[in-house]
């Protein structure tokens, strides 16, 4: 590799920032399943838990993609990181109090679900300001395993652990990674301001000039709107995952952070493949390869007979999911101007992100009426007949290529 080819040192604080974040967010994330377990049994009420971390990309998606254009995106991810750990102190206050109840649980999900939206939008749209063009997909591809291997390998483990001996622990782990993440970010500073920022063009002209963007360009309209009947299916099948391994299953609350942990080998594998299976085979092939390896290991996670084999299939859904999540991220990158990639990201968010509420509730109302395994099988057969419908398109683009495909 020559120095050309190698990501620069500003990418790597950004990189070390989001790594030091992910471990405390993968417990996090761990652990507010587990707490509203032991709050209510009902998969309704954890389910709108789940819900509630979500509901924030469908109010506030188009709005911060606007305010992602005008202002410093550092300055934005910083914010949202300071803003995270307030709530989640406030969230080790009631828990260590013996305060929590599943309506603060919700609230506090709610909130820090707010901050996620202004820090992955900015996040997502800082990344052509650091690295060069050619380098995208690499740097995506490093990012997606400081993801996964904080909130994968590190973060469900230590937080399931420290659950065990402490409830408030965890929580208090998070308040730590998100200050240390904004200290780093502190020592970064935005390369090029958005055109947006200095035209001074009102809110709503602006989010209309990203959502037509958008809408115009049929490959990326295609994938958002794919996206969103996905991770509809992801939630409905994996929010009561949790009742699924530990009452299904038998996994305990301790080893439920491990289950996590052997499941994220996949994304890492995914991680470190994508890069060379894009240059070998075409960046759309392998979003189809992906879409369609994902849908056989829903509907077969629903009739997992122990707990290695729900492992193995959330490590396959991991894999491939992790394809998806590098090849589509990078796309957007390449194809969106960088004044407009913020509002066309918040789009794309909003489409692919916003049905996730729903799929939450409609997972938990699966477990109650039916059985904790039937929403994976379901959320497996709706993802083939996305695939199926959109696979035409997919095929003319990977012929003409992505920069082809706009109305």
């Amino acid at each position: 590799m020559t120095s050309e080819d190698r990501l620069p040192a500003r990418y790597w604080r950004l990189w070390w920032a989001g790594a030091i974040d992910n471990v405390g967010n993968g417990a996090f994330v761990t652990v507010v399943p587990l707490l509203a377990v032991t709050l209510t049994p009902d998969p309704r009420l954890i389910s709108m838990v789940a819900a509630a971390s979500f509901v924030p990309w469908l109010l506030f998606s188009l709005p911060v993609g606007a305010l992602v254009d005008r202002h410093s995106r550092i300055a934005l991810m910083r914010g949202a990181q300071l803003f995270q750990a307030v709530i989640v102190a406030g969230m080790v206050v009631l828990v260590a109090a013996g305060a929590m109840k599943i309506g603060y649980l919700t609230a506090g999900a709610f909130a820090i679900g707010v901050g996620q939206v202004v820090f992955g939008i900015a996040s997502q749209s800082v990344l052509p300001e650091i690295v060069d063009t050619r380098l995208l997909g690499l740097a995506n591809a490093r990012q997606y395993l400081a993801t996964t291997i904080g909130q994968g390998f590190l973060g469900p483990p230590v937080g399931s652990l420290l659950f065990g001996l402490a409830v408030a622990l965890p929580f208090g782990l998070d308040v730590t990674t998100l200050v240390v993440s904004a200290l780093l970010l502190t020592t970064l500073r935005s390369t090029s301001r958005p055109r947006l920022g200095e035209t001074g063009a009102p809110q709503r002209h602006a989010i209309v000039e990203g959502l037509r963007w958008l809408v115009r360009h049929r490959l990326l309209r295609t994938l958002a709107l794919l996206l969103g009947i996905n991770t509809f299916c992801f939630q409905l099948g994996s929010v009561t995952l949790v009742l699924l391994a530990t009452r299904e299953l038998g996994v305990t609350p301790a080893r439920y952070g491990l289950l996590l942990a052997v499941a994220a080998v996949g994304s890492v594998l995914g991680g470190l493949l994508t890069a060379r299976l894009t240059r070998a085979l075409g960046q759309i092939p392998v979003l189809v390869v992906a879409l369609a390896i994902n849908a056989v290991a829903f509907v077969l996670l629903g009739l997992s007979p122990n707990a290695w084999a729900l492992a193995a299939l959330l490590a396959l859904s991991g894999l491939v999911t992790a394809m998806w999540n590098v090849v589509t991220v990078t796309l957007r990158q390449e194809l969106v101007p960088l004044d407009l990639l913020g509002r066309v990201n918040s789009v794309y968010r909003l489409l692919g992100w916003g049905l996730i509420p729903l799929g939450a509730l409609a997972g938990g109302l699966i477990a109650y009426e039916m059985d904790v395994r039937a929403a994976y099988p379901i959320a497996g057969t709706l993802r083939m007949v996305a695939l199926a419908s959109s696979l035409p398109l997919l095929i003319q683009a990977h012929r003409q290529g992505p920069q082809s495909a706009v109305d």
